[in-house]
């Protein structure tokens, strides 16, 4: 392949990716809708509010009906639901909660208003996001730095430090130091999230780790052909549908789904339940970072082992036999 051709060939590849990076994030964002999002209605009317739900918004909702709107906090404390709607004291009241998503909080208050018929619905925020932060803007933009950072790191790792053992130190340099920086960033100096600085710093460090060892892993097993899997996974794939800006639910399925099971989904989740719930609902979701995490050490820990077995050349000597 001449110059000519290579560069053609080049240009067309960078317009491919430029579609892929267009669809990625442009599509979910343009069909963001509810799909099953847990919501709870309560009180004598809840019958007929679910009913009126179903009816404009078939499989919108995945209704469930606590006794009483004790329970009903309770569920949205626990993150088992986005939301409710209270019944039985005039018009319908609607519990939100921002810090679960900003997103769905402004479509329940919308939702509150066509049920009430008056433009000002009774709407209480009971976990409301952070007030110097109210639209969960920073929160939502924090994501992506984490894994570009983690994706610079794991290509550095990657093609700078040929040992493993190097590797994984740097794994660790950059996943506790990462962690506290950011958060300190992001706590102290901007103070867009609540919730423990320690707590919030070991999150971040975890998706730092998770990110940087996915690509440093498939780099140590199959070549720099890993570093693009990677790379190309965490930012077309697990960014776009990470659900950081809106909810899961909200996201085209099954797509929302298989950005929970990501670093970048998991990270938002993780983040958000640590933050603005006292870590509840956390399990999933820390559970999914400390599999990437320990799938990075498995592909490491391989590439080393396999490195051993690779036969150490022997040197061969030149003899000059004597007559």
């Amino acid at each position: 392949m001449n110059t000519m051709q290579r560069a053609l060939a080049l240009g067309l590849g960078a317009v491919l990716l430029q579609a892929l990076l267009l669809i990625a994030f442009a599509w979910p964002a343009a069909n963001i809708a509810p799909r099953d999002l847990p919501l709870a209605v309560t009180g004598p009317q809840a019958g007929m509010i679910s009913d009126r739900l179903a009816e404009h918004s078939p499989d919108a909702f995945d209704i469930s009906t606590p006794a009483d709107e004790v329970a009903a906090r309770a569920a949205i404390a626990n993150r088992e639901v986005y939301g409710a709607i209270v019944t039985g004291d005039g018009p319908p009241r609607v519990l939100v909660a921002s810090g679960a998503s900003p997103a769905v909080a402004q479509q329940l208050t919308q939702i509150g208003q066509q049920l009430s018929g008056a433009p000002a619905a009774r709407v209480e925020d009971v976990v409301a996001a952070d007030s110097d932060d109210p639209r969960g803007t920073a929160f939502g933009a924090m994501v992506l730095p984490l894994v570009m950072s983690g994706i610079a790191a794991g290509v550095l790792f990657a093609l700078l430090i040929p040992a493993v053992g190097g590797q994984v130190i740097g794994l660790a340099t950059f996943s506790v130091a990462g962690g506290l920086l950011s958060m300190a960033i992001i706590q102290g100096w901007m103070s867009v999230v609540p919730g423990s600085y320690l707590v919030l710093a070991s999150v971040a460090g975890l998706v730092s780790f998770a990110v940087a060892g996915a690509v440093v892993g498939l780099a140590a097993v199959i070549g720099r052909a890993g570093i693009g899997v990677a790379a190309l996974t965490m930012l077309l794939v697990g960014n776009p549908f990470s659900a950081a800006t809106s909810a899961p639910e909200l996201l085209p399925q099954p797509w929302g789904v298989v950005g929970q099971l990501l670093p970048p989904g998991a990270a938002a989740s993780l983040l958000r339940s640590v933050a603005f719930f006292d870590g509840a609902a956390a399990a999933g979701p820390f559970a999914v970072l400390l599999i990437w995490a320990a799938a990075a050490l498995v592909l490491l820990g391989v590439a080393a082992l396999r490195g051993r077995a690779v036969p150490e050349p022997t040197s061969v000597r030149n003899t000059v036999p004597v007559g």
